[in-house]
């Protein structure tokens, strides 16, 4: 049998070193990609660069080591054309704002000349994380996109309990609950449209989300059958991990797998081959695209290696 090539496996994402070791999706996936010898090229934003319309950025040769302290060193560094990697993997946190659609028109230079990209540069920028969501509206709750503080003002009077979001940002930053007759509506409207300048989503309320928001994780159209349902503490709307709430690991309904039946082939046909699916209750409220995490939860867990699936996929596609 002939040895398998070491692949050259790049990864762009927020600084290393600030990372939450234990519960990092990016850091799990180098691990699995360290333990099979491939070669990871690791970069910033700041790394990427175009010249004479060839797509290039200073990487850093990493080692990463399965502990909380000092859990990586840099080997070698050296400025190289991106078509000298065979993958490079997106997975710089949102904000999702001009400066990363910049980062993708770099890649997806890249991707031109024979490099696969995850998720593809050109579905990062088509399919935003709040509004793509909206576009399979059987599934998911009543929504509104909108900077017109009348239009919220209207929506919020019909459903009486609604939240209001931004559509560029994680983590739960920034997500407002305005119940019925909530004295700060117009200062939270404001807020969020920046006086009618900047686009928000709003959403009815969902209650079910004190049973837990759910992250499903989809790898290349396939259903992780076990998810992470984030529970919000108490007296909090958000139920995100980064705003405080708690994970717990329980299967798929049938309506999550109903949903994520609908979406698998859609996303596997964008090339978005690592996907986390937010749903609430029943209803679908976020398609994450970017940097999808909860990895190392389901991980921990159960048996299944969701970092194995995505590295046998990046081989099937490169051998």
């Amino acid at each position: 049998m002939n040895k398998k090539k070491i692949l050259k496996i790049g990864i762009v994402m927020d600084p290393i070193q600030f990372i939450k070791v234990e519960k990092d999706s990016s850091f799990a996936i180098l691990l699995e990609a360290q333990k099979r010898n491939h070669q990871i090229h690791y970069m910033e934003m700041n790394d990427l660069y175009l010249k004479k319309n060839q797509a290039y950025a200073r990487t850093r040769c990493i080692r990463i080591h399965k502990k909380t302290t000092n859990y990586f060193n840099f080997i070698q560094e050296q400025n190289i054309s991106l078509n000298q990697l065979d993958v490079i993997l997106m997975r710089k946190d949102p904000p999702f704002n001009i400066e990363f659609i910049y980062a993708t028109y770099i890649l997806e230079r890249a991707e031109k000349e024979g490099v696969l990209i995850i998720n593809k540069p050109q579905s990062l920028r088509d399919c935003n994380e709040k509004i793509f969501a909206s576009l399979f509206d059987k599934f998911t709750p009543d929504t509104l996109v909108t900077r017109n503080i009348s239009q919220i003002y209207n929506f919020w009077k019909q459903h009486k309990d609604i939240i209001i979001k931004p559509l560029d940002n994680m983590g739960g930053a920034s997500i407002f609950r305005i119940k019925e007759n909530d004295l700060n509506f117009l200062v939270i409207a404001e807020i969020m449209t920046n006086y009618e300048k900047k686009y928000c989503m709003i959403q009815t309320y969902l209650p079910l989300v004190k049973y837990g928001d759910k992250r499903i994780i989809i790898i290349n159209g396939q259903t992780i059958p076990w998810c992470v349902a984030r529970i919000p503490k108490k007296n909090e709307t958000r139920a995100n991990i980064a705003a405080g709430g708690t994970a717990k690991i329980q299967k798929l309904d049938k309506k999550d797998w109903e949903i994520a039946d609908y979406l698998s082939p859609i996303l596997k046909e964008k090339g978005l081959i690592f996907v986390g699916l937010d749903i609430i209750g029943d209803k679908l409220t976020e398609i994450n695209v970017t940097s999808p995490t909860c990895i190392c939860e389901i991980e921990l867990n159960t048996n299944i290696s969701i970092t194995s699936m995505l590295i046998d996929y990046i081989e099937n596609q490169i051998y």
